[in-house]
């Protein structure tokens, strides 16, 4: 079944509208991050993300009121060419992977090389990435990423802001999205300081798929 949507990303009734894109590899999460920090929900049979797809919440941010406008985009290789309709206006990225998946961390620097090129911000330096390891529910005799490796991780990229969450059991969501949200409103009145107002683009999707996969 087809289904089509048009989004605006400007909302009169906010001080700020920001759109944060999630990306990483399939399965890491993605999905269940967003509905837990924006519906206070978990479910285990989400599906694999077609394109992309979005939730926005309202938000207070040192008494501003924002809002997040969150984009969930597919981990599957054959959806990574749509990025650039996706990625464009972007205010902050947040890059996600599994605890208990070395290759799905081992991607990360691909997902932001990728977000970098496809969205082409004014300063690629400076944008704001936020790093996610997820599930940290399960069994730690299952963990394959240390912390102290994503710390490094971080560190070599510019001291990117880590956290490590559970959507299942929603630790550490709201903290991550709260320093989400701050950052991303900072790359926001840097863009309106400079002029540059890339997040009022109107974007079209579009998906012609069955979804498969659970992506919780």
């Amino acid at each position: 079944m087809s289904s089509r949507k048009k989004v605006l990303l400007k909302n009169k009734n906010s001080d700020y509208k920001l759109k944060v894109i999630i990306l990483g590899d399939s399965g890491v999460g993605k999905t269940s991050l967003m509905n837990q920090y924006v519906n206070k929900k978990f479910s285990a049979s989400y599906k694999a993300t077609i394109g992309a797809d979005f939730l926005t919440k309202e938000v207070l941010v040192d008494d501003r009121l924002v809002t997040m406008q969150i984009w969930d985009t597919a981990g599957q290789e054959r959806f990574q060419s749509l990025g650039v309709a996706f990625y464009r206006g972007a205010d902050c990225c947040v890059l996600v992977y599994d605890v208990n998946n070395q290759k799905s961390f081992e991607t990360l620097d691909s997902w932001r090389d990728e977000f970098l090129i496809q969205a082409s911000p004014r300063d690629a330096d400076s944008f704001p990435f936020v790093v996610i390891g997820n599930k940290i529910d399960v069994d730690d005799g299952k963990r394959q990423v240390p912390q102290k490796r994503a710390m490094a991780f971080c560190q070599s990229k510019g001291n990117l802001p880590y956290f490590e969450t559970s959507a299942k059991e929603a630790i550490n969501v709201e903290q991550a999205f709260e320093v989400i949200a701050r950052h991303a409103l900072a790359q926001e009145e840097a863009e309106e300081y400079t002029g540059d107002f890339g997040a009022s683009t109107i974007v079209d999707i579009g998906a012609d798929a069955d979804r498969d996969g659970c992506a919780c």
